[in-house]
């Protein structure tokens, strides 16, 4: 019997699991290669992006660009940016509850809301807001009422992080997000423009500077009982505003409720009769003019000046012959009033105008008044224009003034923003340079010797001159309502600085030691500010540099001198 053998069967075998195997690696190698190729595809299309295309690149910038470009000060501090905020609407025909129990709920979130008006927007036929720009926490207790009818948008939002610092500066925007005043307003389509609203806008104004200048002002106004006051900070080589106040501010970002008058800029919207604060620009012209070649010449003060049937008198008289530089540390009306005189009408008014006392304050903002200038420029308004009545101008036309009388004598405009390496705005002579020069000597004497001894910060050589000048009102000025100012520079033998602050009607109290007038209540300001914010502007003290004000000193009469 023969048995039966099977071998080619598994031999077969084999070679069909060798030919699965080798259909199976070819598979993995061709998907391996269609794996590369297509690694290889993506990698040189990116390749190609990155060299050549650009598009891609400016459409992941534009991504980040904000709505509204930010606000920031000369420092890159941030003064103004808009974020996603919440608002918090109703939607009266969605509402599930008692509108008196919900009226009563919101009132307890917003107690500074009449119930009666919230119950007039949840009682109402159309969706309207609760409260635009909403804290969280407000959202939050919304929300914990458990209405639909309520519902919460996100709105692009500006926000100021510093609260009220600078807010007459920086303005605000409207519910459409433009702005209305301020650099908001004055920039409005710069801080919109897709080409330039990515890049912030940078202020010439230091936060640290200005938090000081806010500060001191404000303690003063509230000490003096004062009605209002403003300030500001100007270099004087370039216009850059460093820090500029009004009293009393705002919010910008509370304004619903806030009073309107308090959004008013004094500082280049409001006019006032600055007073004696004129009276070195009456000097300064007349020793340009060669109207008083010597400082040692003498005139009458003994009495009142009689003209036109009008009485100029000295608020504190020293009844004697006094050379220029007592008139102004004095600050005599009678004396100026004469060299006003001397000067004449044309030259009195082609200094004023030079000084561009005639028209709107040079500044990017769009909240600038218009002067109250003389009709009638007869001789009476040339002389007492020469002591600060008879002609109104806000204070930055002030601040631009002194900066151009100890500057070297170049009047410039003023300017809020940051000019960093640009070259400062074309300036153009209005003083001599060796009349400049005499001024810082004579504005220093006021400081060491006169009315301002009050601004005296040690190391500092401020020079500076008092005005307090009573307000007109209905029958003539009110003499028991004073604007009270201090000008001043500093330091006073290379200025850098130009410091205007004035208080608005402050009241004589033991604050001010009874008194009203600018040596007691604006210079102790003035002292305060420099000496904090000098050391923020790059000015340190130094107690072995001053002025030279030798040739000057042996013409002050110091015998039974008067304070």
């Amino acid at each position: 019997m023969n048995t039966l053998v099977v071998r080619p069967t598994r031999v077969r075998t084999a070679g069909v699991r060798q030919q699965i195997l080798l259909t199976a690696q070819q598979r993995l190698m061709i998907l391996m290669l269609l794996f590369a190729a297509a690694f290889l595809l993506v990698s040189m299309r990116l390749l190609y992006f990155a060299l050549f295309d650009t598009s891609s690149g400016q459409q992941s910038a534009t991504a980040f660009v904000p709505a509204r470009a930010d606000i920031v000060d000369r420092n890159g501090v941030p003064l103004a940016r808009t974020i996603d905020g919440y608002s918090i609407r109703v939607v009266p025909s969605k509402l599930l509850n008692n509108r008196q129990y919900l009226a009563d709920e919101l009132h307890k979130i917003f107690p500074e809301t009449s119930r009666e008006e919230l119950l007039a927007k949840v009682s109402g036929s159309r969706p309207t807001y609760i409260r635009r720009r909403a804290l969280p926490d407000q959202v939050a207790a919304v929300n914990a009422i458990g209405d639909v009818g309520f519902d919460f948008p996100r709105e692009k939002e500006r926000l100021y992080p510093q609260l009220s610092l600078a807010a007459h500066v920086l303005g605000f925007t409207n519910a459409e997000g433009h702005g209305v005043t301020g650099v908001e307003g004055a920039f409005d389509q710069r801080l919109i423009d897709k080409a330039t609203r990515g890049d912030p806008l940078a202020l010439s104004i230091d936060a640290r500077v200005q938090g000081v200048l806010e500060s001191e002002l404000s303690a003063a106004v509230s000490n003096l009982e004062a009605i209002g006051g403003a300030g500001i900070i100007l270099d004087v080589h370039t216009g850059e505003v460093a820090a500029m106040t009004s009293l009393p501010t705002f919010n910008p970002n509370k304004l619903t409720g806030s009073d309107p008058a308090t959004r008013r800029n004094a500082v280049t919207y409001n006019l006032y009769e600055l007073g004696s604060t004129f009276k070195p620009f009456t000097v300064a012209a007349a020793i340009d003019a060669g109207t008083v070649t010597s400082m040692a010449r003498r005139y009458d003060a003994t009495q009142p000046l009689a003209i036109a049937g009008f009485k100029i008198r000295d608020s504190h008289p020293s009844r004697r012959w006094l050379n220029v530089p007592e008139t102004l540390i004095h600050s005599s009306n009678i004396v100026t009033a004469r060299i006003a005189d001397e000067l004449g009408r044309d030259k009195m008014e082609a200094m004023f105008r030079s000084l561009e006392f005639d028209g709107r304050p040079h500044i990017e903002l769009k909240e600038r008044a218009f002067p109250l200038w003389p009709k009638d420029w007869g001789r009476i308004t040339t002389m007492t224009t020469g002591y600060g009545h008879g002609i109104a101008v806000t204070p930055l036309h002030l601040a631009s003034g002194y900066a151009a009388l100890v500057n070297g004598g170049i009047w410039r405009p003023a300017t809020l923003m940051k000019l960093g390496d640009k070259a400062p705005p074309q300036g153009r002579r209005v003083f001599k340079a060796a009349t400049s020069a005499r001024m810082r000597q004579l504005l220093r004497l006021i400081v060491s010797d006169g009315t301002g001894k009050q601004a005296e910060a040690p190391g500092f050589r401020v020079g500076g001159k008092t005005g307090s000048a009573e307000k007109p009102g209905a029958g003539g000025y009110r003499r028991h309502s004073l604007v009270s100012t201090f000008a001043a520079a500093f330091p006073m033998d290379n200025p850098r600085y130009v410091v205007v602050v004035m208080i608005d009607e402050p009241k004589g109290n033991a604050y001010s030691s009874g008194q009203r007038t600018a040596g007691y209540t604006a210079a102790p300001v003035v002292k305060k500010v420099v000496m904090r914010a000098g050391p923020m502007l790059g000015v340190f003290p130094d107690e072995s540099r001053d002025v030279d004000v030798s040739e000057l000193t042996p013409l002050l009469w110091r015998n039974g001198e008067e304070e």
